[in-house]
């Protein structure tokens, strides 16, 4: 099967989540990446629970259809090894902090003048400039810092980090955008560029519209605006049986049917935040409260009112719509059977995620290496085979 990055070949620097799910999302649509592990321990997220085998499961499901080869960069054969192997790679993918690359000798200016065609997308907390670009940080701290979890509920308490690692993800797929866009660039210029992603700007697009808002000189209340839990007919609620359901019945046509199927007044007031909600939400939780989750999504098939179910993780595997578009699939890998997301665009890549330094000899010789060439990296503790 075709696909569309064939042909594409990525030079994997990352670890656990913001740099290897951009290389999923390239290795799904076809591109040959090869994921570089240092030997003391590799990717990080291998050795985290929860385990399949003797590998962490999110990293067999960020890291399907790769190669992995092991080389100690703090080496100057590594790094020799590295620069000789680059002519034969499109795009590099790094996630270190500002000047470590440089420390190594392998600055992205002295990298783009070796190699003028060479794409380079570095993922970072802060980016590659600014007064905080040394600061360590992991996905809430990002979020803080760039005012999402400030708009982000409840109201009356601590912020409530997300369910997910939305600045880590989001980092990865502007990186993954940034990388597509530069790819086409050097199809006409015939030179390739850097790609500069700070995971801690990577969120603010997806509020585009809270910040419009915001910066038109309205003022937010965190969990109090109509997409963030300031309106009733925009909220969850508890069900009989202790399950819970979403209502998102924004448009007025939704809101009425809404009201007509639970015998409510229809009032376009509930479209509005305000004090009169905090009583809206009072009466809609004792509605909801009178029938089970079940019973609500049958409502909802009858009044076509914006009303789902929320389901539990677990529940995922089964849910008909999910089985019927199959959004999840199965690989079989030498730890066990893996269930892994299939990516919207995209079929999954079909090899499973590799063992450490699996492929170490199979890289070094699509890149020229002898075998006694390989042999001595390896002798010499530069790289190491799985």
């Amino acid at each position: 099967m075709t696909r569309p990055l064939d042909g594409v070949r990525v030079l994997d620097l990352t670890r656990l989540l913001p740099g290897p799910f951009a290389t999923l999302v390239l290795a799904d649509l076809g591109a040959q990446v090869d994921k570089v592990e240092d030997p003391h321990g590799g990717d990080y997220l291998r050795h985290m629970p929860p385990q399949l085998g003797d590998q962490n499961a999110a990293f067999l499901a960020l890291n399907r259809g790769k190669r992995s080869i092991v080389l100690d960069l703090k080496r100057p054969e590594a790094r020799d090894a590295l620069l000789r192997m680059l002519p034969g790679y499109d795009v590099l993918i790094e996630q270190f902090r500002p000047g470590v690359l440089d420390r190594l000798g392998l600055s992205h200016e002295s990298l783009r003048q070796r190699f003028p065609r060479l794409v380079i997308a570095a993922i970072t907390g802060y980016g590659q400039d600014g007064p905080l670009a040394q600061r360590a940080g992991h996905d809430l701290n990002y979020l803080a810092r760039s005012g999402i979890l400030g708009l982000t509920g409840p109201s009356d308490g601590p912020p409530q980090p997300p369910g997910f690692q939305l600045a880590d993800v989001g980092g990865g797929m502007w990186a993954v955008i940034g990388v597509l866009g530069a790819l086409r660039a050097r199809d006409r210029t015939g030179q390739g560029s850097v790609i500069d992603v700070a995971m801690s700007e990577s969120t603010l697009p997806f509020a585009m519209v809270q910040l419009g808002t915001l910066f038109g000189n309205a003022r937010a209340a965190r969990g109090g605006e109509p997409l963030t839990g300031g309106i009733a007919p925009y909220n969850t609620y508890a069900t009989s049986d202790g399950r819970f359901v979403s209502l998102g019945a924004l448009e007025p046509k939704f809101w009425r049917s809404f009201c007509e199927g639970v015998g409510l007044e229809f009032d376009m007031g509930a479209m509005m935040p305000g004090p009169h909600q905090a009583a809206l939400e009072a009466k809609l939780a004792e509605i909801f409260a009178t029938r089970t989750r079940d019973e609500w999504t049958a409502f909802n098939a009858e009044r076509d009112c914006c009303l789902e179910p929320v389901l539990e993780p677990a529940e995922l595997r089964d849910d008909p719509q999910l089985k019927a578009r199959r959004v999840f699939v199965e690989q079989s890998t030498r730890w066990g059977t893996s269930t892994q997301v299939r990516l919207p665009i995209a079929e999954p890549a079909d090899a499973p995620a590799p063992a450490m330094g699996e492929h170490t000899r199979a890289v070094l010789q699509d890149a020229g290496f002898s075998p006694d060439e390989i042999e001595a990296l390896l002798q010499c503790g530069a790289a190491r085979a799985g």
